[in-house]
């Protein structure tokens, strides 16, 4: 079941929330049942606790989502149905992500491939050949636009599918001059963040 507009508003909202991480999220959303419960009773659960835990205003919110329209991202919320299934079944799942490419990508087999930012040439011919194969075999290569390894492995996985997963916004092309791989990877692959755009 999708969850209503409101309720992927709110998911959004309590994951953006200090001292909100997934653990929590996910024990908050099984007592109360919905992010829109939550965030009613958020103020009460913080006196009673003397916790820090304010929601971000709405307004960043909104500005959220607008930046994620604006370059074309999209907003996976934990129980969309194109959430990607093996990462729901995580304990605790990551509560939101934001997604750039090809999103089908996501739910394929996947085999992660990372390493030395600082590798050897030859090493990095491996790390190709290596993701190559991979992919050949049916799998989608994860790594995460790194230099060295990470950066290899990407480029050897491009034509079969490859995920990059950031460390910052799908916006934030780090480093910098991975930016023709990161636009490559928009176009045939897919780039994932937790953080905000």
């Amino acid at each position: 079941m999708t969850p209503a507009a409101d309720e992927r508003f709110a998911r959004l909202r309590l994951a953006r929330t200090d001292r909100i991480g997934p653990v929590a999220f996910s024990q908050l959303l099984g007592r109360y049942g919905s992010a829109v419960r939550v965030l009613e009773v958020l103020p009460d659960l913080v006196r009673k606790s003397g916790a820090a835990s304010i929601p971000p205003p709405v307004a960043d919110i909104e500005r959220e989502l607008a930046d994620g329209e604006r370059i074309g991202a999209r907003l996976l919320v934990l129980g969309d149905p194109d959430y990607p299934e093996m990462l729901a079944a995580l304990d605790p799942p990551p509560p939101i992500l934001w997604a750039r490419g090809r999103f089908e990508l996501l739910n394929a087999p996947c085999v992660a491939v990372v390493g030395a930012r600082i590798a050897s040439a030859g090493g990095q011919r491996i790390a190709r050949g290596l993701a190559l194969q991979l992919g050949q075999a049916g799998h989608v290569v994860v790594s995460g636009m790194a230099r060295g390894i990470d950066a290899a492995a990407h480029e050897g996985a491009l034509a079969t599918g490859t995920v990059a997963v950031l460390g910052g916004g799908v916006d934030d092309v780090y480093p910098p001059e991975h930016a023709d791989l990161y636009a490559r990877l928009i176009d045939q692959g897919c780039v994932v963040s937790e953080s905000p755009v």
